[in-house]
């Protein structure tokens, strides 16, 4: 399987630009975008409903044009999807459009009461700048999405071999976990997206058994995602890394391939790739 992760900054914009079709040249079975910053009945039909694939949306109920995410899952792959949901399920996190779960179930199974063994999830993570409140919501929506997966997962038998779920999180998680992870850690050490704090949140993530899966197979590569536009620092790759796959224990053996793509563009971001066995 292979899935891809994008946050595109604007998906009309980025559409606009013939970045959306170059999503296909790397034909992911599952790809996943953030910050779409649309509603989808704003968006051309092909991006609505691109063939070959189904598409879920979620958006802010809050405003148009901020936030939001989208997967696009491939029509043929072996798994069916057996359900779909959006958000944490706590009103207060759930406004901006920011999370969407996929349950997958393995079509060929011959169980007739097998509960779904993959979930995929995308998330567009909040941004901790502006003020104090919104840290303070970055880090509520960090608490509560740790405490969703890690019961989601543990949520009983969903294999033949009685494991837990398999989970796969994907996304802009909107902070960059240790020092390789960013081209200036000390300029940047009392910023929002490399504040101790923040970072205390991914030591938990993989505490809890998450995989990093870049970092699993690319220990000492500096790699970035993100690049501030405004300063033209793709240009001088002066970047963070801000755009990850994790993925629960249960996977961690099954990783085959995990990159970052910064030789694609159409964002102030660049896409993140994962291949499992």
């Amino acid at each position: 399987m292979k899935l891809l992760s994008w946050n595109v900054n604007g998906l009309r914009a980025f559409y606009k630009k013939g970045a959306f079709n170059s999503i296909f040249e790397v034909d992911p079975d599952i790809f996943c975008l953030q910050e779409t910053k649309a509603h989808p009945e704003q968006l051309p039909q092909e991006v609505v409903s691109p063939a070959g694939y189904h598409a879920y949306f979620d958006h802010s109920k809050m405003r148009k044009g901020y936030s939001g995410v989208a997967i696009y899952v491939k029509s043929n792959i072996e798994y069916r999807i057996s359900n779909v949901e959006y958000g944490l399920g706590i009103p207060e996190l759930d406004k901006e459009g920011r999370l969407i779960i996929i349950y997958l179930s393995r079509i060929n199974s011959l169980r007739t009461d097998l509960k779904e063994e993959l979930v995929v999830i995308n998330g567009y993570f909040p941004n901790g700048g502006v003020d104090p409140e919104r840290l303070k919501y970055k880090l509520e929506f960090y608490d509560h999405f740790l405490k969703f997966i890690e019961k989601l997962r543990k949520s009983g038998p969903s294999t033949s071999s009685g494991q837990a779920k398999e989970i796969i999180f994907c996304g802009d998680i909107n902070t960059a976990h240790n020092e390789i992870d960013i081209a200036r850690p000390k300029e940047n050490s009392n910023h929002t997206g490399f504040l101790r704090i923040e970072r205390d949140w991914l030591d938990k993530v993989v505490g809890a058994g998450y995989t990093d899966t870049f970092r699993s197979l690319h220990p000492e590569t500096i790699k970035y995602s993100w690049w501030d536009m405004k300063t033209f620092a793709r240009d001088r790759n002066v970047g963070w890394r801000l755009d990850y796959f994790f993925v629960s224990p249960n996977l961690k053996d099954k990783i085959k391939k995990a990159e970052i793509l910064d030789d694609m563009f159409g964002s102030d971001h660049c896409p993140v790739l994962l291949e499992l066995k």
